[in-house]
Formats: C-alpha cells, structure tokens, sequence
C-alpha cells in the first residue's frame, strides 16, 4: 500500500484521505518512508519539516470529527527552499544562509496549509536559484531519478526530482528563465508557469528581477497543477506584481464551444533542436489534431529576430549583481562557482539595458500579434531530452552548442510573462522523459491546462514512474 500511495497523484490523494480509505498519517508515513529509500541517492531532499506527523494526525483527527475539509486535506507537499517557511529552515542553497529560519510563511506556502496541505519538507537548488543545475556548496548535487548520472535541472531540480522519485506528490517551485519548465521536463512530471503577477512571490528570494520571477506548482497530474493554480492565484496585498483576480481569465474557460486553434513550432525559433525533442514536439501536434484541435505549423517572427536569453542575462547582470553581493559581503569564501560568475562578468552598460527592455516590448508585441490567430503555441521545453552533470556544451545534430541554449525555448515566455505549462509525452532514444511545451496568451491559464488534460488523455508515456533500481536501491 504504501508504494501504491507514493505513485498516486495529489488529487487521488485526497479523495483516499477524504473517504476514510487511508489516514493522513499513512500517507505522511508513506513519502517520509520513500524519502528515507530514495534521496540518499537522489538527494533532493535539503530539510524535512519537524512536525509533519503531527499536522498529519490533527488532520486525521479532522477527518474523523467530520469536520470541513479542504482540497489538499491531509497531502503533503514540498517546496523549493527559496520559499519561505515558518518554524522550518530556508537556507536558500547557501552556507552563508545555513540555519536561517523565517517566521512567517511564504504567500504561496499559506496558501497550500488554507487547502489542507501538509508541508513535508523543503527541495534543493542552485545557490540563490540561479543555474541550469541543482548543486550548491550547502547541500550538494541533485541526481535525476531515471539515471543517477543526469541531472534533474535547474533551478528547482530539487522539487522535480522529489515528484519524479514518489518522495512527493505536489511541490512548490520558481521560474525567471526556465527553472519550473526545464526541471519538471528533465524529470517526466508536470510543471506549470502561470502568468507573471497571478501567483504572489510575497516570501521568496530573489525577487530581482522581479518583473520576471514566477512561482508555480510541480506535480504528476495536470489536474494537481490545475488544482494548485486554483488554490495560489490572486492578489495577496503585499505583491505589487499580484494584481489580477482569478476569476479573470481569456482562454477556453471564458468562451466554450469555440475552435481551438494551435500552432506548433520547433525550428527555426528556438535554435537547435535535438531530433527525439523534434519528434515529440510533432506527436504531441498530431495527438491533438486526433482529438479535435485545429493544428498548423508556425513560425513566430519575433522568435528568429531577437534572442530572448541574452536580453534577460544582461539585466539580469545589472540587477542581481547588487543584491547578491550586498548578501554574501564578508562571506566571499562561501560564495558557489555560478554566483561568482555573474560577479565575474562585466557589468551591462545602461544603453545596452534599455535597449534589452525595448527589445522584450518587441517580443511581446510580436507574441501579442500571433495570438491574434492562434490560442496557443506547442513548443519544446528544453533542446535536449536530458543531460549529464556541470556539462559545458551540448551536441545535437552534430553541432556544438553552450548548455545555457537550454534555456533557449523557455527564456521567451519568462521574459514577456506568457503561461507555460511543461508535461512529458515522449521518450528518448536512452529511455529519459521529454517535455513538450504550452503556452497561451496572458491571463489564459485555462487554455494550458485544457490542452495539456488533452494530451495528458492520451500520452504513450502516461503513469511511468522512475524505478528503484535506476536510483541504486534493492527490492
């Protein structure tokens, strides 16, 4: 029973909990005993909470009693720990951070406990959450649960790998340029960024360059991430970025009976393209033909003439150098080898920071103009299915390029704050997950989530879970 429970997803969950077919406190038990299995392996896993079990057997007492339950009553969940926790450690991947503490709970972190939610424990990541890896001089490396010799990604590798391994059904996470997309793709789980502003960064850090920061869940269903963004969404009062309600919403949830339309694109826009991604990218096209959907391919001007990661690494230069420097002062020596780097590289000029600005206006513009015709755009998430550990280039194709390319076909969508929504539906020539990518127009989450419960409806690769032995463990 207790390997059953650690596969379900979020939802089922719940309805076990809230039917009386298992307690809280089985379920607790189940990823605490998962946890102890799989993350000496895997370690994604940075803190457990000290009073998981306990919150499970108020909840269990909360069943019993009849009381009024909410829709993640009794389901533990993780977060990435950048996001604040109360009474629980949020060491933000840095022994300049070990041991730190907050009092108070993160918007998004308040926001599951509302739901019934149990926080189970807190996910690894990057230094200040800002690599394609998870590795830090805190905690150390995580390995991706289909092969220990990959990685899970980053930033929020943590997280996805959790979910991936059954250490968690439904997770928190952090995005600025691909980090809840890439990591949930790496790992065959489902990731989702909603429009920028519509999820409340209130308690979590970085917040530079806030026009771009997004928080977003990580789970194995669509319809978790789907519950999660129901549960997150909406001004908190505090986020200044957080202003638009969710009932507000311009996809398919506004205007039934309407013709969807997609476009789907793979090259040229997004630069090189690994031939197994191309592949799934153009399955998943053709699934949704099959199911009804209007699909054409495409191409997306504004994609070929600017290249969204740069404009986002030359203000990101500019606006994160200040603020991790003025944390890590006297601490130099604690400082990972990603951070340093962006102290290393030279300082944006300020023609060149407002021409960056420009040119994400022109971006916007320009996906402004193709959602004029379409209701989304199906894409890859990441170039390649996945790849080995502090790996310096790629090959694909034959051809050479930096790892920072895998950024390349998620940066668009931070940049100019699109939804996307990244979920598995192929597999590699090596037996590792592939993502394909949604993205809808702003404010058009139910677009996403509608076509991606689609393709969910008929993937090949629906339910696969990691097995133990990749993770190296008997039995």
């Amino acid at each position: 029973m207790s390997t059953e429970l650690v596969h379900q997803d979020a939802t089922r969950l719940a309805e076990l909990i809230r039917t009386k077919e298992v307690s809280p406190v089985e379920v607790v038990q189940a990823h605490l005993d998962r946890i102890s299995a799989a993350d000496p392996q895997i370690n994604a896993i940075v803190t457990i909470a000290p009073d998981a079990l306990r919150a499970a057997r108020a909840a269990e007492a909360a069943v019993m009693a009849g009381e009024k339950l909410g829709p993640l009553h009794g389901v533990p969940f993780t977060a990435k720990d950048s996001i604040d926790s109360a009474g629980v450690a949020t060491q933000f991947a840095s022994p300049i951070f070990k041991g730190r503490v907050p009092d108070t709970d993160a918007t998004t972190m308040v926001r599951m406990k509302a739901a019934g939610g149990i926080l189970l424990a807190k996910t690894n990541h990057p230094e200040f959450s800002f690599w394609i890896e998870t590795d830090n001089l805190l905690s150390g490396r995580t390995r991706n649960p289909w092969n220990l010799d990959r990685t899970p990604g980053g930033s929020s590798g943590g997280e996805s790998a959790a979910v991936a391994a059954g250490m968690s059904p439904i997770g928190l996470a952090t995005d600025v340029a691909i980090s809840v997309r890439g990591p949930a793709a790496l790992t065959g789980v489902v990731g989702f960024k909603a429009t920028h502003g519509r999820i409340p960064m209130t308690g979590i850090w970085p917040r530079v360059p806030r026009r771009f920061w997004h928080v977003g869940p990580i789970a194995r269903s669509v319809r978790d991430v789907a519950l999660a963004y129901s549960l997150l969404a909406g001004p908190d009062g505090a986020d200044g970025h957080s202003t638009s309600p969710l009932t507000l919403d311009a996809g398919v949830a506004s205007r039934p009976g309407r013709p969807i339309r997609v476009g789907w694109l793979v090259e040229p826009g997004f630069r090189l393209i690994d031939s197994d991604v191309a592949a799934t990218v153009q399955a998943a096209a053709e699934a949704l033909k099959g199911l009804g959907v209007i699909v054409e391919p495409v191409r997306i001007p504004v994609l070929e003439q600017i290249n969204a990661l740069e404009l986002l690494w030359k203000l990101q230069v500019m606006e994160t150098k200040p603020a991790f420097k003025k944390v890590t002062a006297g601490h130099e020596d604690k400082i990972f080898k990603h951070v340093q780097g962006v102290y290393d590289t030279p300082d944006t000029s300020i023609e060149d920071f407002v021409i960056a600005e420009q040119q994400i206006d022109f971006m916007r513009d320009g996906f402004a103009q193709y959602f004029q015709k379409y209701d989304a755009l199906l894409c890859p998430v990441t170039p390649v299915p996945d790849h080995g550990h502090d790996a310096a280039e790629f090959e694909i194709n034959g051809q050479k390029v930096s790892s920072l390319h895998v950024m390349d076909a998620t940066a668009p969508f931070s940049v100019t704050g699109l939804p996307g929504l990244s979920m598995r539906f192929g597999t590699s020539r090596d037996g590792l997950p592939i993502g394909i990518q949604l993205v809808a127009p702003w404010l058009a989450e139910s677009t996403s989530l509608h076509l991606a419960a689609l393709l969910e409806s008929v993937s090949p690769v629906r339910n696969l879970h990691p097995s133990l032995a990749a993770m190296g463990i008997k039995g």
